[in-house]
This record gives C-alpha cells, structure tokens and sequence, in this order.
C-alpha cells in the first residue's frame, strides 16, 4: 500500500508575518476570479488567500489600481454604430429608425436605456452587468 503526503502552505510567512503578495500574483488571481462560473470563495481558497482580501483586490482592479494580465483567449469586440441625428440609414433588421439622445445597450431580448448623458463608466458597468447574466 502506498501512502501519500500533503502538505498544507500556511499564508504566514515562517516569521508570523501575513504573506505579501506581488501585484502580477494579486492580478492573475484576480483574473481567475473573474472567468465565467467562478467563486470569489473558491478561488480564494485555491490560493491560500481570504475571500475578503481577493474581495478587496477585485475593487482594486475595477478602481485601476490593480492591472490584470493580458486575456489568453480570443478578445471579442461589440460593434458600435454613430449616427449623424436625422440620419435615414435603414437599420440591418429593416424596422423603423429611431433616435434616441440616451445610450441604449440591447443584449438579446433585453433593452438597456441609460440616462442621457450617461458616463462611460456606467454604460462600461451596465454592459458588463448584462454579459454576466446572459
């Protein structure tokens, strides 16, 4: 019969010290945390870390503070259409033109109309709120 062996890594430095984290590891955590059907929680406990310290970090990121590393899969783009006002383009689904002078996000069967003169800060976190949940 073989036996086996696991050793479990304390996030205290042999000192007593909490563990340092680099910015690269603190960022290809975070970026683990954040792939589709990943738990902040999960994730933590893979690495050692504390859901509330990769919680803290993930703020980071959103903040700036923190960049992650470059995405290894294929980016995908949405495409963005300008319209002069009074534009009489036809739309590629042949229905009606309509003008709006708020920014309108359509995911699916689901319309987003922000206030207008929405920042890009909100349309970017109503985007990403919406790719999350389809």
């Amino acid at each position: 019969m073989e036996s086996t062996a696991e050793f479990l890594t304390p996030s205290r430095s042999a000192r007593g010290r909490p563990r340092k984290w680099t910015d690269e590891e603190k960022a290809q955590i975070v970026s683990e945390s954040l792939q589709p059907g990943a738990r902040v929680r999960d994730v933590a406990a893979l690495h050692g870390v504390r859901p509330n310290h990769l919680s803290a970090w993930r703020t980071q990121t959103r903040l700036g503070k923190l960049v992650l590393p470059e995405p290894e899969g294929a980016i995908e783009f949405a495409s963005l259409i300008v319209e002069e006002p009074g534009s009489d383009l036809e739309p590629e689904s042949g229905g009606p033109v309509t003008s709006h002078d708020r920014p309108e996000i359509e995911c699916g069967s689901v319309i987003v109309r922000l206030e207008a003169g929405a920042s890009a800060g909100r349309i970017v976190a109503v985007a990403r709120s919406l790719a999350r949940s389809s």
